[in-house]
């Protein structure tokens, strides 16, 4: 079921009424309308799947309530160990076994041994890397003594596998969403405009930008042999804003959906093309991960606080462990690496939190300095996306040959396409939208709401009907 398709159209209202006009006695009701329907929200994608959800659900339960009757660290350490093993390995075969072995019986083959790995080839659980991460930072905290452990199973539950967050985050952590799951919500009308705001402006992103970026990009990325420079580079451009638009809307439209039943989960994007440098980008993308990465790997690997050599070596496997977390395949872990290698002057130099303000304007030789630093921030994101974005290392280094060999800047015409001025255009446009926006919560709040509301509906109702009816990215990691 995908946020944007007709199916969740009805299934949110529907959800929305029980919860606040059915069963909305107190907060165990309400908690348990939110669960079964987060249940059936996974089901739908395919149910078989879902036992492995409770399964995981249960077994963390279990272990943070056995950590804090044990009386010993070694007892803790072995209920942490016991979950975080069995909860990686299913990841790691859901997700990597086939990977890990079709790369050692490629790296054999250069030795002249050929071998024949056996591939499980299965299906991929829909947000498994997400509530399994979700489980082990829970664990964690527990382990820590950071909380205690839940008693009520069906709170955890509902933090575990609340459906808004569930397939794509964000990311949430129990410090956060479970004491919002253990009181009964009130109806708020201005949360819940809230709400409808930002999951308007989350379709618009996705629907509106996204999907008609995706349109060219997969026709270059797909045709890469046959482009010439600017229509390489145009593609990478509109493959950065398609992920960005897909993947920033989807949390949009997951934020907004949470308001609606009176719970706030973590900001996910904050206007990430607008940072002066790769530090502050990665303060600005998926939020929710790089945080999770920094307090659960890069602080307890020592963080910062040995030497130089420490603080490098922390930051590539930081950068590299999230790459292969996004998926199987070597694009993704050269992508980590080229950004642990943008980020690797900013650190030397310990210059990584320059750019911790908000951008200030004043129009002198400082504000073109910030606007360059914007620009060349973007092009090196966008040249990592490259990696992201070919099926394999081979394709991409072609993609990128291309680009500075097959030196004609000159439009081409794409068989699938539907507009191209007028892309470039929209996405100007967008982009104008977006950096009027940035110091603001909820970019159709305000006093001219309803006129921006109405725009928003009309763009959805206009470039929808285009639509392809797109996936959104991140529900295949």
């Amino acid at each position: 079921m995908f946020f944007n398709s007709l199916a969740f159209a009805v299934f949110l209202p529907v959800v929305f009424v029980l919860y606040w006009f059915v069963f909305n006695k107190n907060k165990a009701t309400q908690n348990a309308v939110l669960i079964l329907a987060s249940y059936y929200f996974y089901s739908c994608w395919d149910w078989r799947f879902l036992f492995l959800l409770i399964f995981s659900t249960l077994l963390d339960y279990f272990c943070a309530l056995r950590m804090e009757k044990v009386d010993t660290v070694q007892k803790r350490k072995f209920w942490l160990i016991l979950t975080i093993g069995i909860n990686l390995g299913f990841l790691g075969i859901f997700k990597y076994y086939d990977f890990f072995a079709v790369s050692f019986s490629e790296f054999l083959h250069v030795f002249g041994f050929e071998t024949n790995p056996v591939l499980l080839k299965l299906i991929l659980p829909v947000g498994i890397s997400f509530y399994t991460f979700h489980g082990l930072s829970y664990v964690i905290d527990v382990y820590y003594k950071r909380i205690q452990a839940e008693r009520n199973f069906i709170d955890y539950s509902l933090f575990v596998s609340y459906f808004p967050l569930l397939v794509a985050g964000p990311i949430e952590r129990a410090t956060h969403l479970l004491p919002q799951v253990k009181i009964k919500r009130q109806f708020d009308l201005e949360k819940a405009k809230e709400g409808i705001y930002q999951i308007l402006w989350g379709l618009v992103k996705k629907v509106v930008i996204a999907d008609s970026c995706a349109t060219y990009a997969n026709a270059v990325f797909d045709h890469y042999e046959s482009m010439n420079t600017l229509s390489l580079v145009l593609g990478a451009v509109y493959f950065a804003f398609q992920i960005y638009g897909d993947f920033s809307g989807y949390s949009d439209i997951a934020l907004g959906t949470s308001k609606l039943f009176g719970i706030d989960l973590l900001k996910n994007f904050n206007y990430p093309y607008f940072s002066r440098d790769i530090a502050e980008f990665w303060r600005r993308w998926h939020i929710s991960l790089s945080s999770w990465f920094r307090d659960y790997l890069y602080i307890p690997l020592g963080g910062s606080k040995g030497g130089m050599w420490m603080k490098v070596r922390n930051t590539f496997i930081i950068f590299l462990v999230s790459g292969f977390w996004h998926g199987a395949n070597w694009t993704f872990i050269v992508w980590g690496f080229l950004n642990a290698v943008y980020f690797l002057p900013l650190l030397l130099l310990d210059k990584n939190r320059s750019n911790m303000d908000e951008i200030q304007l004043n129009w002198d030789f400082k504000t073109v300095k910030v606007f360059f630093n914007i620009i060349f921030t973007f092009m090196l994101t966008c040249f990592a996306w490259i990696f992201f974005r070919a099926e394999n290392i081979t394709k991409a280094i072609d993609y990128i040959k291309r680009m500075f060999t097959s030196l004609q800047i000159q439009g081409q015409y794409l068989s699938n396409e539907r507009y191209n001025f007028e892309l470039a255009v929209m996405v100007l446009l967008f982009i104008v939208v977006e950096w009027y926006n940035k110091e603001k919560v909820e970019p159709l709040s305000g006093k001219i709401s309803w006129i921006k509301v109405s725009l928003a509906i009309m763009a959805l109702m206009a470039l929808g009907v285009y639509s392809d009816y797109k996936e959104f990215i991140y529900f295949q990691f």
